[in-house]
């Protein structure tokens, strides 16, 4: 027996079992090999998505960067009160480590729609919707008399319904059913719960509100939005509104204003005027303005009345005032606003807006005061407009975009600057990465190439 089992334990392997052996060995080799490619492929996702996150968190830190870098440059700009001379500060591909950061602007320096500005945006240059009329709304590009009147009645604190507007009883036949707010606007992108307020009207072709005219947005019906592809951006109601523009009524250096209105600070104006002017020319100044005893309606009232030259006005405008307010609120910066809201203001309309922006793209060094208008418009425009309108602004918007290294990690927020306290602090933050590339076609390639170019 043991002779048998030792033959048989030591006889060669056939043909057959070698075959069986090197295939389940083959397949071992194949199943190794076949993870082996798979843990490698993961690994290359692992590490291009590890690559994304650390350009995601280079953008993310470079707008946090941008936003210390403006509080920098509006607390050290030479007098409060004025948008920053956008030669002054940084706004285009500024790069912080491997990221860089743009800031978008908007103004009348953008030539070609498809191009975009860049740099701080006077938060004053747009209509306040705390504030604004219901005609001065209905004068906005697609605005209805009905959306106008139900912005106000959404504002205004009482349940009467204004000629056209909407109360409780339209939004309570809604699904889901609300109620109108009746209390002041906290964003502008809280008019979408307003009655009419339709994303047609609010966003229009941008609807990445970039104030860029991209190539979806100019395409006709082939891509989203629909548009009518002639060249031309029609920004929606959003590129006009703001709740964010409150003025101090004191100096720049804080102390407070000279109210000239109904007879009040007349030795005070006396005292400007003479250490201004001297005592002749206050002479001739102060009976013209002190001898009526009414009340200004605005500043501009009070220029025409005086006799004083745009250029003396410009150089006192800033120590007067016609209210004893604490703040003054919604006032438009003539200096800054786009014709499109310069016609919303009474006493200016369509037929002088134009005229208002050609002349301070021709005249920038005679904008010191709100006296400039009356070189455009005639006296009693001008008088009706002074109450609505200012050369000085307080807050700013900042829509920062930026781009971790290789043009990779894009991130894009908005944040407003409020200075009216003396101090630059941030009251709004808006993270608008979700809306998509606003950089417009040039940066992209830009960003295209880098990333194939690594």
């Amino acid at each position: 027996m043991k002779t048998l089992h030792t033959a048989r334990s030591t006889r060669p392997a056939t043909r057959g079992e070698r075959a069986s052996v090197l295939i389940i060995v083959m397949w071992i080799a194949f199943g190794l090999v076949t993870l082996a490619l798979y843990f490698a492929q993961s690994m290359t996702f692992e590490l291009r998505a590890a690559d994304n996150r650390v350009a995601t968190v280079e953008a993310g830190q470079a707008i946090a960067g941008a936003a210390r870098y403006i509080t920098y440059v509006l607390a050290n700009q030479e007098t409060n009160g004025f948008l920053p001379d956008p030669t002054t500060y940084e706004a285009e591909e500024v790069p912080v480590g491997q990221a860089t950061f743009w800031i978008l602007g908007r103004g009348d320096a953008q030539i070609t729609p498809d191009q975009p500005a860049f740099g701080l945006v006077d938060e004053a240059s747009k209509l306040n919707i705390n504030t604004a009329t219901v005609a001065m709304l209905e004068a906005l590009p697609k605005t209805t008399a009905e959306l106008s009147a139900a912005i106000v009645d959404w504002r205004d604190s009482d349940s009467s319904v204004t000629d056209g507007g909407a109360e409780d009883e339209t939004y309570s036949r809604l699904n889901p059913a609300y109620r109108c707010k009746n209390a002041p606007f906290e964003t502008v992108d809280e008019l979408r719960l307003v009655h009419g307020a339709t994303l047609d009207i609010l966003f229009d072709e941008d609807v990445n509100r970039n104030g860029v005219l991209d190539p979806n947005e100019n395409d006709g019906d082939k891509t989203l939005p629909a548009d009518d592809r002639n060249g031309t951006l029609n920004p929606g109601l959003l590129e006009y509104l703001t709740v964010h523009t409150r003025e101090p009524n004191t100096r720049p250096d804080g102390s407070e204003r000279i109210n000239v209105s109904g007879g009040q600070g007349g030795q005070q104006l006396r005292q400007l005027l003479e250490e201004t002017f001297g005592r002749d020319r206050a002479n001739q100044i102060i009976p013209r303005v002190s001898g009526r005893g009414a009340n200004y309606g605005s500043l501009i009232e009070f220029f025409t009345i005086s006799d004083m030259t745009a250029d003396e006005f410009g150089q006192v405008h800033t120590a007067l005032t016609t209210t004893n307010a604490q703040f003054i609120e919604g006032r438009i910066n003539v200096n800054t606003a786009s014709e499109a809201v310069l016609k919303c203001i009474p006493g200016i309309g369509a037929d002088n807006a134009g005229s208002l922006v050609s002349y301070r793209q021709a005249n920038p060094s005679r904008l010191t005061s709100v006296a400039w208008i009356t070189e455009v418009l005639a006296r009693e425009d001008a008088v009706r407009a002074g109450p609505y309108v200012t050369v000085q602004s307080y807050q700013f918007s900042a829509d920062i975009v930026a781009l971790g290294h290789h043009g990779r990690g894009y991130q894009r927020v908005k944040f407003v600057f409020d200075t009216s306290e003396g101090t630059p602090r941030i009251i709004y933050r808006q993270d608008l990465t979700h809306l998509g590339w606003a950089l417009g076609s040039a940066i992209r390639e830009q960003a295209r190439l880098a990333r194939e170019l690594r």
